[in-house]
């Protein structure tokens, strides 16, 4: 435990309960309010508190606030997981663990993956499951929607599906094989208590040697970009930068293949955007 910083702490839960509108917490909105944000009254409510222990906490005073009590302030100002983080910590708290990755896709990176029109892009949780996907990522993860959602992991796939012994011969698919199962071992230090991490690495032991293998290597890293190089039935040979951008907030990555300028792979790639866009 480390010290209880009332004045940060007050100063915190001012700011956060400032910034919040009641509709975003299912209060109604037509209220006339000399102040921004929400009432103390009604963060108390949120919370299941009372108001007078609220309004100490805000003015600085009054006991050490439990882990519950930060738990249900946590979950009434709606704060992201860093801020969550942050509030147990200058409460005097160890941060709490996380309970699992999120599966939560934002709007805006939906209507990122909808502007890439011309570059094959889709959504990873940390667990490799896939949660979102534009048309081009079609060509090369499927069709999706028809897959039930809690079939469509990437890790799954590499390890369950039938392949010739020469795949597993290409450096590079090693490669990205010993990468993806590097950072599944970052997911799973980092979400202790999430079981569809532990049920997906137990099925995986139990039925791929070669996962099993490389699982007992113990790597443990983020995943980096590569180069892949894909022999695509209708598209034929292709070459791009298989690039992982993190989303820091939900610990989710944006998985999209990026060609070399002026390449056939971009030119491939824009034939099927006029194709799909027709």
């Amino acid at each position: 435990m480390t010290t209880l910083r009332r004045d940060e702490l007050a100063a915190f839960l001012r700011s956060r309960r400032a910034r919040l509108r009641p509709a975003e917490v299912g209060l109604p909105d037509g209220v006339r309010r000399r102040t921004p944000g929400l009432r103390r009254q009604e963060v108390a409510q949120l919370a299941g508190m009372s108001i007078d222990y609220y309004i100490r906490l805000e003015q600085g005073r009054g006991p050490h606030p439990s882990r519950q009590v930060l738990a249900a302030l946590a979950r009434a100002l709606l704060l992201t997981r860093d801020e969550r983080a942050y509030l147990f910590r200058i409460a005097g708290e160890s941060a709490p663990e996380s309970v699992g990755p999120s599966r939560e896709v934002s709007d805006g990176l939906r209507h990122l993956l909808d502007a890439m029109a011309e570059t094959p892009a889709y959504l990873v949780d940390a667990s490799y499951e896939v949660l979102a996907w534009n048309r081009l990522a079609t060509w090369f993860v499927g069709e999706l929607s028809a897959v039930p959602a809690d079939e469509r992991n990437m890790i799954r796939w590499m390890f369950r599906r039938e392949v010739p012994e020469s795949y597993w011969a290409d450096p590079e698919v090693l490669r990205f094989a010993r990468t993806s199962i590097a950072d599944l071992r970052v997911a799973y230090g980092r979400y202790p208590g999430d079981p569809a991490i532990a049920r997906l690495v137990t099925e995986l032991l139990g039925v791929s040697p070669r996962f099993t293998a490389l699982w007992a290597e113990h790597e443990v890293g983020e995943r980096r970009p590569t180069v892949k190089r894909v022999d695509h039935p209708e598209l034929g040979p292709l070459e791009f930068e298989c690039r992982v951008l993190h989303v820091p907030e939900t610990d989710q990555r944006l998985i999209v293949y990026v060609p070399e300028p002026g390449s056939p792979t971009q030119a491939a790639f824009r034939r099927i955007a006029d194709r799909v866009g027709a």
